[in-house]
C-alpha cells in the first residue's frame, strides 16, 4: 500500500492542485522537505498524499542522523518512469476535460487488454494514470499470476 508519493513540476501548485481536484481533496504548501513544494491530500481514510517538488529538485540521502536533503540540480530530465495510477470519484469526461482546461495531454489505454487507465500528462511530462470507479474495478479483480501471464503474451 502506498501511502505518498512525490514528483516534480515547474509548477508544483498548479499540479498538487490538479491532483486534489482529480482526487476531490485538497492541495496544501508542503514546504518542511524544500521550499515551493505543495501536497495534494486525497481526504481519505490512509491520508493519501501526492508531494510535488519544484522541477529539478533531488532527493539525496544525508549523512549520519539526518533526513534526506533536497538538492536543486541545474539540468533534470524531462520525463522519467516514474508514475503512478491514482483513483478518482470523477467520470471519464471530467477528468479530459480537467486536462484538456490544463493543456495537458490525456487519452484512454488499455493496458494488456486487462484494465483501463486515462494517461493525464502533467505538464505534459509526467504520467498518472487515472482509474474512474469502472477502471477500478477492473483493476483490482485482477489476480497477479494472471496479470504477469497475460503481460508476457
Amino acid at each position: 500500500m502506498i501511502h505518498h508519493y512525490s514528483i516534480a513540476a515547474r509548477d508544483p501548485q498548479r499540479v498538487a492542485g490538479v491532483i486534489a481536484e482529480i482526487w476531490q481533496g485538497r492541495a496544501m504548501p508542503f514546504p518542511p522537505v524544500a521550499e515551493g513544494s505543495w501536497a495534494a491530500l486525497a481526504g481519505d481514510d490512509r491520508n493519501t498524499m501526492v508531494e510535488v517538488y519544484p522541477f529539478g529538485c533531488e532527493l539525496q540521502p544525508a549523512e549520519g542522523d539526518a533526513d534526506a536533503a533536497a538538492v536543486m540540480v541545474a539540468d533534470p530530465p524531462r520525463f522519467t518512469a516514474t508514475h503512478a495510477a491514482i483513483a478518482t470519484p470523477l467520470e471519464q469526461d471530467q477528468v479530459f476535460a480537467i486536462a484538456a482546461r490544463e493543456g495537458w495531454q490525456a487519452k484512454y489505454r488499455k493496458r494488456g487488454g486487462l484494465f483501463g487507465v486515462i494517461e493525464v500528462w502533467l505538464e505534459n511530462s509526467t504520467l498518472i494514470e487515472v482509474l474512474t470507479a469502472e477502471m477500478q474495478r477492473e483493476y483490482v479483480s485482477l489476480k497477479p499470476p494472471e496479470t504477469q501471464q497475460q503481460f508476457r503474451n
